[in-house]
Order: C-alpha cells, then structure tokens, then sequence
C-alpha cells in the first residue's frame, strides 16, 4: 500500500485535533504527519496514533514534503496559504468557506457527489462543505434522487463546537457562573447569553436579512445537489450544546413520497441511521446519538399535514466529525482511490 504524506493545518484547533484522531481511527495510510499552526503554537504537542507530534510554524513550512494538505485554520489561513500549497505540488482539502463558491473548486460530500471530486486538478484544492450543509445533504440525496425535491425549509439547533474551542470554554464557563448565581457579560463570541439560551444568529448578518451561516446553506446545498432551481430557506440558531447539530428539515418532493417510502429509502442510504420510533425516546439527539459519532442520525419521519408532498425530518450529526473532520478525511481516502 502507498502511504501519503499529510500536512494538518490547525493541528491544536477543535476540528484540527478530531482530525488527527480521525486519520488514525481509519487507519489512513500515512506516511510522515504534520501538524501545523501558528508560530505561536509551534513548538507545542499533539496527539496522533498513540504518539505526540511537535507542531511546526505554518508560516515556515514547505508544503512540497506534503502530498495532501487538510486545512481548518480559518478562511484567512486558507486565502493565503492553500494556494501555496497547491503550487507545491500538495492537494488541499480546505475545511473553511474560502473556496466553496468557486466554479473551479468542487465542494464535496462523499456520499452525495463523489464523482465531482476529480476537479480538483484545476486549482489543487478541494471545499469541504459548511457543517450544517453536510449533514443536511447526506440526508436529502437519496429522496432527492428518488423524486426530486422543490423546497427545503430548514431550522438548525447548531452547537457551539461549531464556533471553536474558546465557544466550548465560554458555555462551560457562563454555565459555571449562573449555576452559582454569579452575573455573566457578552462576550465578542457571543453577543449574547449562550448558557440556557438560543441566539438565532450564526455568522455575519447579509443585506437581505438573512446571516451568512444561513446563506451558505442555501449556496452549498444548490452546488453539491447540482440543483441551482432547488428552494433553500434557513433558520440558523446557536444552542447551548457542546458537540452535534441538529435540524428540523422540511421539504416538498416534485413526486410524492410517503413516510414508510422515505424511510426506507433513509435505511439503505450510506453515512445515514434511522431512528425513527413513534414512542418517548425513538428519535436521535446531538447529546445521546450524534456526539463523537460519524454517521448522520435521521428521526421524526412524516408527512406534513400541510403540504400534499411535503415531508419533514430530524437530522442530527456531530460537526466535528461528520461536519468537519471525517468529511475531510473521506474525501483524502476518495482522493488516493484516484491516485492509486
């Protein structure tokens, strides 16, 4: 078997580290690994496949010694050097917003549209889509493939892993300080209370009203399904979770589809698992399926009593894994399928 070198760019961030973790889990065949970041985190120490690697300056690191390049640093990061990257011979597969909406750049979920991952020839560099995407298009494909669908109204209950490592400090610590009657302030994370709260607003505010968090849903989703008459509405609100995200998803077929044939069809769909039982606890959720788990969970089958085609779902997924890092470390695993 021919092993790969692999650069990590955000080694010491939440999704970098899950990386890490992910790439010796499936046993990717790797050859030397290396973890990158800031200067002011070189020098520290990571965890892969039970061995600490010293992390390296991004700044002065030679990408030509790296055949793929798996990025989550921030869109800055990425603007700058992914494109170094690339000239040097290292495919990137970049976990940040930066390239997505780039024609020449294909944004790819392996279960959804892995042919269109072999574009990554015209710039070197491969999008991983946004988290809340992903889990929501590894559940419409196989009833979009199906029937066809016209609508998707999606309201999404996001974690706040989904806003890096600080967010997950700064529930725990607001949490601390009510619990023991203290007072809180607003953070620049957090405009608001996140502890026993729900802030609909995720990312940049746009000039139609809708945040950037909900706009990319509406982009990705349309790239990836290859569907620009698709009809995505997006509700995008930060929950005092930890790990996983979920969605209530609401969509109208082009053909009909009942409950039991979505199901079914769920059922035999890749990276999904169907929970689904009429009874107190026959649903999945972020804290009890999804964290720490790779698949995405689908309950709440049925047919919407409002709309003749219309469906809704429960959609649940931990956004580190599924929305960040393994989807990540699949497309590596389809890119050497390529290669090999």
């Amino acid at each position: 078997m021919n092993c790969y070198d692999i650069a990590v760019v955000g080694a010491t961030g939440a999704v970098g580290t899950a990386m890490l973790e992910i790439l010796a889990e499936r046993k990717f065949p790797v050859g030397n690994v290396y973890a990158l970041a800031s200067e002011r985190s070189a020098r520290k120490r990571v965890c892969f496949d039970n061995t600490e690697l010293q992390v390296e300056s991004l700044a002065r690191f030679d990408f030509s010694k790296a055949q793929i390049g798996l990025f989550s640093a921030g869109s800055k990061v990425s603007a700058e050097y992914a494109p170094q990257a690339a000239a040097a011979g290292c495919v990137v597969i970049d976990n940040t917003s930066c390239f997505r909406y780039e024609p020449a750049v294909p944004l790819v979920v392996p279960e959804v549209n892995p042919e269109t991952i072999g574009e990554y020839r015209h710039r070197g560099i491969i999008a991983n889509p946004n988290c809340s995407t992903i889990q929501l298009v590894v559940a419409l494909k196989p009833l979009y493939d199906a029937v066809g669908i016209e609508r998707v109204n999606v309201a999404t209950y996001q974690s706040v892993s989904g806003a890096g490592a600080r967010a997950i400090e700064e529930l725990a610590h607001q949490t601390m300080l009510l619990l023991n009657g203290d007072p809180i302030e607003a953070t620049a994370r957090f405009v608001k209370q996140i502890a026993f709260n729900a802030l609909p607003h995720i990312d940049e505010f746009q000039d139609n009203g809708y945040t950037r968090e909900e706009m990319k849903m509406v982009w990705e989703t349309q790239k990836i399904l290859g569907d620009e008459r698709l009809q995505v509405n997006a509700t995008a609100v930060r929950v005092p979770v930890f790990y996983g995200h979920s969605e209530a998803v609401h969509l109208e077929t082009r053909e009909k589809l009942t409950a039991d044939e979505a199901r079914t069809l769920l059922r035999r769909a890749p990276g999904v698992e169907v929970l689904d039982e009429r009874r107190p606890g026959g649903y999945p959720t972020a804290a009890t399926e999804a964290a720490h788990k790779d698949a995405v969970f689908v309950g709440r089958i049925r047919e919407d009593i409002s709309h003749p085609r219309g469906l809704d779902l429960w959609v649940v997924a931990d956004n580190l894994r599924k929305g960040g890092a393994l989807n990540s470390v699949q497309l590596a695993e389809l890119l050497i399928e390529q290669w090999c």
